[in-house]
């Protein structure tokens, strides 16, 4: 199997494999957006000026909601498709580098691991960035997103048995990870917006791909729904247990790792492999930088800030954790989940 990249942006997506665009399905996707723009609802950016709500969910504007408008349209999913699927800030990094270490374990030597020398974001390509390019991809795919359940196409979740790991973190530390996040990342042009400001707007559930809560039940349920093809993780659990939780996801992508596997410490391998005191610490991660599209150039630096759990708690007051934990309640109600306040 082939799941490794060299960049997920769409420009050496398209060189490497050869990918070519249907410029008949670009421009009538783009004929639909600027149609359906002026009219969605507009509310205060982290990153951007502004978010749009479309079908529910908090977009920005440009790349999220034609890469959105492109998924639901015109991706042609296999059935042996594989989606890491995440909310902003809640574990993305880590479980890119986890899912493919596990995966590409039998290719790739621990000495010199593509991990070693490419950002974890850059070994799986987000799937509403560039979908098009995805066709000329050998299966299987392994792909990440960040849609929300509920917005996926049919031919995703029901036509077809895709399997999706999601991940899921407490919303204390997602808030705060997420807002010092897209300050790095907003323009000069705009200020900064305050802890504040993020606070209230989070809470509201105007962030990208919001509302959180309404993010995390999609997947939930449907992990319950269908445990064999959506596994759903908490950033806390994985940890807590890292090769616990490594164990389960080879089992559930068809790569469980063998008794000769375990008793070489393999599952350990990869898990010091992909490690935040590892990753963090490798040149790559420290001085480049990452192409997520035409208009997003993130260093790599920032995808790494602590990877602790509760560290949210010290930013936010007793007032702020008060309400957002009386939030979470109230919208996990029923649900049988729950995050330790």
């Amino acid at each position: 199997m082939d799941s490794f990249l060299p960049s997920p942006d769409c420009d050496t997506i398209s060189k490497t494999y050869n990918g070519q665009i249907d410029s008949h399905l670009v421009q009538k996707t783009n004929e639909r957006y600027r149609e359906i723009l002026p009219n969605l609802p507009r509310g205060k950016g982290w990153m951007t000026e502004h978010l749009v709500q479309y079908q529910g969910v908090w977009l920005t504007p440009n790349a999220a909601l034609k890469g959105l408008m492109w998924v639901q349209g015109h991706f042609k999913p296999r059935s042996t498709d594989i989606f890491l699927a995440s909310f902003p800030k809640t574990g993305t990094t880590w479980l890119k580098a986890l899912t493919f270490a596990t995966i590409n374990r039998t290719r790739y030597g621990f000495a010199d691991h593509p991990l070693l020398t490419t950002v974890p974001h850059g070994c799986l390509p987000f799937l509403e960035a560039c979908p098009n390019d995805l066709d000329g991809f050998p299966s299987p795919r392994l792909l990440s997103t960040h849609i929300p359940y509920t917005l996926l196409p049919n031919s995703m979740t029901v036509n077809q048995s895709c399997r999706f790991v999601y991940i899921c973190r407490d919303p204390k530390d997602v808030l705060v990870s997420k807002w010092l996040f897209m300050n790095k990342l907003r323009p000069k042009e705009l200020a900064p917006i305050s802890l504040e400001e993020a606070f209230e707007l989070f809470c509201q559930g105007i962030s990208h791909y919001g509302p959180y809560w309404d993010h995390v039940l999609g997947y939930w349920k449907a992990s319950l729904e269908t445990p064999e093809q959506v596994l759903f993780l908490k950033y806390e659990e994985l940890k807590g247990e890292p090769s616990v939780v490594v164990k389960r996801l080879g089992e559930f992508l068809g790569h469980p790792f063998s008794l000769e596997e375990e008793s070489k410490g393999v599952v350990e391998e990869i898990v010091k492999l992909c490690s935040f005191e590892n990753l963090s610490n490798l040149g790559v991660n420290k001085s480049s930088v990452l192409k997520l599209s035409t208009q997003i150039i993130v260093d790599n630096r920032h995808f790494f800030r602590k990877g602790k759990v509760g560290d949210g708690k010290s930013y936010l007051t007793d007032e702020m954790i008060k309400r957002i934990n009386e939030i979470t309640s109230e919208k996990l109600l029923g649900s049988g989940l729950v995050f330790d306040s």
